[in-house]
């Protein structure tokens, strides 16, 4: 029997808060043993924050499966939720976004995801707390695409059951977009997910600590040693410097698309990249046209708050497309 979805995302579902902080009252300052930028604010003392912004029903998979929808897809999200309000309320987002949600379990007596964005200017730091669920995989018919990211701590055992979905369904392409812990675990414990997945997305500093090789700023080398991980596909994304990815045959590079005014939020950036590169996969079309599609998304989402707000339908991409700049495409990376 043909399967019902073309796309299901598995990951984590949580409440964003946006706390807007007022520049008066913070500074970006370099680290001098790292040189990472550091966000400081004065200990103890209370700052005046400049707005709030709640936005529900977010993070790396609800991102994604809201995405496949709007570019066409028949979507839905395996998840947990607490019980509790703020859980019923990401349910209700997520249905008003036309996404299938009767793979989400929902945990008596648990809490839902809540975490916490510090927004200074365009940038974020995100505080997060994964609530650590009893994971089980539920009776799901295989899709066309599972798009697996961020879960918890305790989630290893969950991904050995997804391992063995995947091989049980063969059918089924795996795009796979590690969120923080599941890089925390390290490829080794998660090699067989790797060598399954179709397409892989990291940004390249991730792509340094998965690969244990922070001084490796060779975008080739990242590409080829992610390649030989297991991914058949690998795009990495580097910034303002756009986005590569490596077949095992050719490499290419693909710049962003142009802001049409500076970012507002940079929140979700990745997260639309990712989902839409998948999306278009999805829909029949090429690496190279994949390539095309995602910097658009990816643009649009930082023009608004949140991680969904901003992400646009096929015929919406298209008329971007249409107008793109005559530099805008992917060029081989050689």
């Amino acid at each position: 029997m043909e399967t019902p979805f073309d796309f299901i995302a598995l990951g984590d579902i949580t409440t964003d808060a946006f706390i807007k902080l007022r520049t008066d009252q913070a500074k970006v300052l370099s680290d001098r043993e790292s040189g990472r930028a550091k966000l400081c604010m004065a200990f103890g003392d209370k700052l005046p924050y400049e707005s709030v912004e709640v936005v529900r029903a977010v993070g790396n998979s609800p991102n994604a499966a809201v995405a496949a929808a709007r570019l066409g897809l028949h979507s839905a999200l395996i998840s947990d939720t607490g019980d509790d309000e703020n859980g019923k309320e990401c349910l209700v987002a997520l249905q008003e976004n036309g996404i299938n949600t009767d793979y989400v379990t929902v945990h008596a007596g648990e809490r839902t995801n809540y975490h916490y964005i510090l927004w200074y200017e365009a940038e974020r730091t995100i505080l997060i707390k994964h609530e650590e669920y009893d994971y089980a995989l539920p009776d799901v018919p295989a899709p066309k695409w599972l798009y697996v990211s961020s879960l918890a701590e305790n989630s290893l055992p969950y991904h050995k059951e997804i391992i063995a979905y995947l091989k049980k369904n063969p059918q089924t392409r795996l795009a796979f977009q590690p969120g923080t812990f599941q890089i925390q675990l390290g490829y080794e414990q998660l090699s067989e997910l790797y060598a399954l997945s179709e397409l892989f997305f990291c940004n390249k500093e991730e792509a340094q600590r998965i690969l244990h090789a922070p001084q490796e700023k060779d975008m080739k080398n990242l590409l080829r040693f992610m390649h030989e991980h297991g991914p058949k596909i690998v795009v990495i994304t580097d910034g303002p410097k756009g986005a590569y990815t490596f077949d095992g045959q050719e490499m290419w590079h693909m710049p962003m698309y142009p802001d049409p005014k500076p970012p507002l939020s940079r929140t979700g950036a990745g997260d639309a990249f990712s989902s839409t590169f998948t999306s278009a996969i999805a829909l029949g079309k090429s690496i190279f046209e994949a390539l095309t599609w995602a910097p658009i998304n990816a643009m649009s989402v930082v023009q608004q708050i949140g991680a969904q707000k901003g992400l646009l339908s096929r015929k919406q991409i298209e008329a971007y497309l249409a107008n793109a700049p005559v530099d805008y495409k992917a060029k081989k990376f050689a």
